[in-house]
């Protein structure tokens, strides 16, 4: 066979090859119809992604962060290596504008993605292929990028945008209430599914890992609203107690939470209002096993002894008579040691 042909033919045939595993690959890719944001928070260093998808378990593929290095959506046929390389990019030094363009050059597929990185100086870039289903497209500003594909119209890019910017509080916060907005503006034309939050921060973790807030609605009529719901219970759990929030544990207090423990199995003495080292000790047993930890700590380092007033968290002290009255709580069963 003449070499031209046969060359002709080895680059027909490698053509066909290549076509086929790509298309291949992109059957395989998860499909999240999407919309998200990155964002950065020059005043602690807050990175973190908001996210709703109509695809389950949107938190497995769309969002990615690194403490101190950037943040990465990657989504419509997600590829999971801009933000496993993204992030190793990002960390070598290069912006999230540099980063982007190195992934989206290389990327045979790139017409079918869609991408949000923001850097750990707040540079931000975003990337919508031609292919994505309309409406798809993004924007940036200081400090995020926000996208999305098989949107109702642009009008759900700018409503987060917008929320984004005039929202005050930490990230966590703002970037919550920029997907609750995209939402009311439409968001997904098809619907809604999942939805995640993921905030890192260098050690501020639970045990001093660097996921801050991690949060994931796998499957739910409104993720958006569900997500909302765990992020205040997350704060709740996983966050210390803040000065303001501290109040003086009076005698009526007392005896409402000598209730609350005689109720639940535990306390065995008189409800008389009485703060002494037996309810000190009983207060900070109870807040441990109804999981709030973290807000343990003002309690047990006041010493009743040198006249200190004992004190509780406001949040605490609401939560444990909302869920009280509401009958969720199961009465304490005896030891079985």
């Amino acid at each position: 066979m003449h070499p031209g042909r046969l060359s002709l033919f080895a680059c027909t045939a490698l053509s066909f090859a290549a076509s086929f595993y790509l298309a291949e690959r992109a059957e395989r890719a998860p499909f999240a119809a999407t919309f998200s944001i990155v964002g950065f928070d020059a005043a602690n260093g807050d990175l973190g992604i908001a996210v709703q998808s109509k695809f389950p378990n949107v938190r497995a593929v769309v969002p990615w962060a690194m403490a101190g290095v950037g943040a990465v959506a990657t989504q419509s046929f997600s590829e999971l290596d801009y933000g496993i390389d993204g992030l190793t990019l990002l960390e070598r030094g290069a912006t999230a504008e540099e980063a982007l363009a190195i992934l989206v050059r290389k990327d045979a597929g790139r017409e079918q993605r869609q991408v949000g990185m923001v850097d750990a100086s707040g540079n931000a870039a975003t990337f919508t292929g031609k292919e994505c289903f309309p409406w798809a497209g993004g924007r940036t500003g200081k400090g995020y990028a926000v996208q999305g594909n098989i949107l109702v119209g642009q009008e759900t890019v700018d409503a987060m945008a917008q929320t984004f910017e005039s929202t005050a509080g930490e990230l966590e916060e703002r970037l919550l209430a920029a997907l609750v907005a995209g939402g009311k503006a439409g968001g997904d034309r098809r619907g809604e599914q999942s939805a995640a939050l993921l905030v890192v921060r260098k050690g501020a973790g639970y045990d001093g890992q660097d996921n801050f807030v991690d949060l994931s609605v796998y499957d739910h009529a409104t993720p958006i609203a569900e997500l909302v719901r765990l992020q205040k219970l997350n704060h709740l759990h996983f966050r210390a107690s803040q000065p303001e929030n501290l109040i003086a544990v009076t005698p009526e207090i007392a005896r409402e939470l000598q209730s609350i423990w005689k109720a639940r199995g535990f306390w065995s003495g008189a409800i008389n209002g009485w703060i002494d080292a037996a309810f000190q000790k009983t207060l900070t047993d109870f807040m441990g096993w109804e999981n709030y930890d973290t807000r343990i700590e003002p309690v047990q380092k006041v010493d009743l002894a040198k006249g200190e007033p004992l004190v509780i968290d406001r949040e605490v002290l609401d939560d444990i008579r909302r869920v009280f009255r509401s009958g969720a709580w199961k009465p304490r069963l005896a030891d079985p040691r």
